[in-house]
């Protein structure tokens, strides 16, 4: 996808498209870290608290003047964190190091030349690099972008994400589910996971399963969208219309992965080689789905290098069964032990129609092809599912 230009804010947690050099310095000027007294170091030679250095006070220096003040030597003058260092000065010392004298002040020790002072540029030298393509713009970063006077940049742009649920069977939120209906909570599942991954996501709503209706909706949303999902039709049954009405098109391969859940899987590309991911009706199904194959197609238009979530090995609190040859992701709830390691149990059944369960784990156990039974206390790779862990 094409870069595009946007406002700081709505940049947030896109990556950079464009190196940005600053024009101005961080700090832009010489200013006070502390609340004190500016003076010349000289000034304070041989200063204690017995035979404190005493200077006469002449004036003041507030954060946000509009010119620079000036002093002699001899002389002191009460500033404000972050205000300008006056021309003369080398130094503050902190009021809690004085008597916070008003017309003269008593300073109790030596002062270091440069103490208490924040120079013009020790952080960002003008015309130096600020930030580099690729950089992750979170509130530091943008705070920088911010502080250098950028108020747009160029960013690699939010996928936009159009999700549908498929079912004749299914009616929409809001409505009381009569007998043989379903209410609809996959198209909300798949696309909060999809924003949570990074993108743009909306939910297009409900196809009957109808061959033309279906076909009519895809070809409507293609202009809006970078990715396509769609959710049930997927499997052998006599309904399954997405299978059927896309397998036609000769763009879309429908095929059985050796996983579970998450069996019957469709992939390929609409219109101007929009990508469209077929996935199962089961909402665990779908979501297991959405997490092997769609997030990490998400991260990849985004830019990200990391394009899987990251695991952890954790000791199984329970013992587990697995299909051979199918590599079982498994409902879980990880726990930080005391030790600094993790354990984790299971959550409800292998069934991928468990929505409650689903809504109380907050991980996902793999279970290897090559695995039929997981021993309580061995080890096992986990996926957590932590929000928004990009």
């Amino acid at each position: 996808m094409d870069p595009i230009e946007l406002t700081l804010l709505d940049s947030q947690g896109l990556l950079l498209a464009e190196n940005v050099t600053t024009d101005v310095a961080l700090p832009g000027f010489d200013n006070s870290a502390m609340d004190g007294y500016a003076v010349r170091a000289v000034d304070t030679r041989g200063a204690s608290s017995e035979d404190p250095a005493v200077l006469p006070v002449v004036g003041d220096v507030a954060a946000g003047v509009k010119s620079r003040a000036g002093m002699g030597p001899g002389l002191a003058m009460r500033i404000m964190t972050g205000a300008p260092i006056p021309a003369g000065a080398d130094a503050v010392i902190a009021l809690e190091e004085t008597d916070r004298g008003v017309a003269r002040v008593a300073i109790n020790r030596e002062v270091l030349s440069g103490e208490c002072v924040r120079r013009a540029g020790e952080d960002l030298q003008a015309g130096s690099a600020a930030l580099g393509a690729g950089a992750a713009l979170g509130p530091q970063q943008l705070a920088l972008l911010a502080a250098i006077g950028r108020d747009r940049v160029v960013v690699r742009p939010r996928p936009r994400v159009l999700v549908i649920s498929t079912g004749s069977e299914l009616i929409e939120v809001g409505h009381r589910a009569a007998f043989g209906e379903v209410t609809d909570s996959n198209s909300y599942l798949i696309a909060a996971a999809a924003k949570d991954a990074g993108a743009d996501a909306r939910r297009v709503g409900i196809v009957p399963d109808d061959h033309a209706k279906l076909l009519d909706v895809l070809e409507t949303q293609l202009l809006r969208a970078d990715i396509l999902i769609t959710t049930g039709g997927v499997s052998m049954g006599a309904f399954d219309v997405v299978k059927e009405a896309l397998s036609d098109l000769g763009t879309v391969e429908f095929t059985r992965v050796a996983m579970q859940p998450g069996k019957p899987q469709g992939f390929g590309h609409l219109g101007d080689r929009v990508p469209i991911f077929c996935l199962p009706g089961n909402p665990v199904s779908a979501l297991v789905s959405f997490e092997v194959f769609v997030r990490p197609a998400i991260r990849k238009l985004l830019g990200k290098r990391n394009l899987h979530r990251a695991t952890v090995q954790a000791v199984a609190l329970e013992r587990a069964e697995s299909p051979e040859g199918r590599r079982q992701y498994r409902r879980g709830v990880l726990h930080r032990e005391a030790t600094g390691g993790y354990s984790v149990s299971l959550v409800g059944g292998a069934g991928s129609h468990l929505i409650a369960s689903m809504a109380s784990s907050n991980c996902l156990v793999v279970i290897d092809e090559e695995v039929t039974e997981v021993v309580a206390g061995s080890r096992v790779t986990v996926i957590p599912l932590l929000l928004s862990n990009r």
